[in-house]
């Protein structure tokens, strides 16, 4: 799939080649999907910086679509992931970048506005809150916590440390499990009670809904998805969901890699902006949310979008794109 006027390149760095999606001139804002993500999550606001002045650069970052995807879970870090966007400012000779992520995105966000803040003019998170417990914000290593919940019922974060299972899990159904995934998570979805499902034998596409029809939806068409499921087995049914699956097998050295820092201060601009329907949101307490608050010393935002779930940028990308440019022209 095309965004006019978008161009695309493939950079190699770290060990790795990234695929670029790069539109307009100006100052430089990178942006950086999750799970289940691509460059084309960005689709709404790539031609959207453009016009406003902005070089906007979305990644598949590595793991996902046309970047490589390691087989080792070492390799889906924070800092494999910062050296990634590092990279990218390098190649357009920019000392600074805003950085906007979404889901992982949004944890690498965080990361980079403490551990390579003089590089960021400012950080957007989307969905995920700063110093999120089960995001790696805990005292205790995330898959302790994850395995406390799996002790429970069904719990997704747990089920994905197992290594081999996720993946076979999928195997001939990855059109099912994207369907599954994008409309359970969405503002019109329906994630089914993960504490009817034991943990033992249940595999995270048994939790998901049935859509009531396949795409378009309103906010993603028959040719978007398609698109996204042409990317992801763009490598073979077997690393197609190499990135997000070992993005959860990352956490805990996540977590290893940023305790020196652990609850610290994010001094750095930042905006967050959820969707009030995303489940993602609505694991995060009122006092996550003003724990956010207090630690993020220049917080320009915290946005809840009506009519939106975890997938904001796409569900609702008017909404998203204002606050982003609002943001930015703050910068400026």
């Amino acid at each position: 799939m095309e965004v006019p006027g978008c161009t695309h390149l493939q950079l190699r760095a770290n060990g790795v080649a990234l695929h670029l999606a790069v539109m307009g001139e100006g100052p430089l804002v990178v942006l950086c999907h999750g799970f289940p993500g691509l460059w084309y999550s960005w689709r709404h606001q790539l031609p959207a910086l453009a016009q406003a002045g902005y070089r906007a650069v979305a990644l598949d970052m590595r793991g996902y679509g046309r970047s490589s995807r390691p087989a080792h879970s070492d390799a889906y870090a924070v800092d494999q992931l910062s050296a990634d966007v590092l990279a990218v400012l390098a190649h357009f000779g920019a000392d600074r970048a805003v950085l906007v992520g979404h889901d992982f995105g949004a944890n690498l966000a965080w990361h980079m506005a403490l551990y390579h803040a003089p590089r960021l003019r400012g950080v957007v998170a989307l969905c995920v809150p700063y110093d999120m417990p089960l995001a790696g914000g805990s005292d205790v290593p995330p898959s302790q916590l994850y395995a406390d919940i799996a002790r429970q019922h069904f719990f997704h974060m747990h089920y994905y440390q197992a290594e081999g299972v996720a993946e076979q899990s999928t195997l001939g159904r990855e059109r099912e499990f994207l369907a599954k995934l994008f409309w359970a998570l969405s503002a019109d979805g329906d994630l089914l009670d993960w504490t009817a499902y034991p943990t033992q034998g249940t595999a995270y596409i048994d939790v998901l809904a049935d859509p009531p029809a396949a795409p378009p939806w309103p906010w993603l068409d028959a040719r978007d998805f398609d698109y996204y499921v042409r990317e992801y087995l763009a490598a073979g049914p077997e690393l197609a969901f190499a990135g997000g699956i070992n993005g959860y097998r990352a956490m805990d050295r996540n977590w290893r890699l940023s305790r020196a820092r652990a609850h610290a201060a994010v001094e750095i601009p930042a905006l967050f902006v959820g969707g009030q329907e995303d489940p993602v949101v609505k694991l995060g307490s009122a006092a996550q949310f003003e724990h956010m608050r207090e630690r993020v010393r220049d917080l320009r935002g915290m946005d809840l979008i009506p009519g939106a779930g975890h997938f904001v940028q796409q569900e609702q990308p008017a909404a998203v794109n204002a606050r982003l440019l609002d943001f930015l022209a703050s910068l400026d």
